[in-house]
């Protein structure tokens, strides 16, 4: 069971306040839940990626530029 909850005031468009409101009658729950819900799902799915992670060191590190495109430094790969 989730600990003390804060109250958040929010302003939603009538479509949207309706839809949130069949959603909670839908699911036998009430609207505070649908929107916990709906928050919980929308700040996981903007976390931070691991490229995002190291954005700052990317590219910090000496090697060839060409890497990745250069027949070269795939010679012997695979034998």
């Amino acid at each position: 069971m989730p600990g003390p909850m804060r109250t958040v005031s929010i302003k939603l468009p009538e479509a949207l306040d309706d839809a949130v409101t069949e959603l909670a009658a839908r699911q036998q729950t009430n609207r505070s839940a649908v929107v916990r819900e709906a928050l919980v799902a929308y700040t996981a799915q903007r976390q931070r990626s691991v490229t995002a992670l190291v954005d700052e060191i990317a590219g910090a590190f000496d090697g060839p530029a060409d890497l990745s495109t250069n027949p070269k430094h795939m010679a012997g790969y695979g034998k």
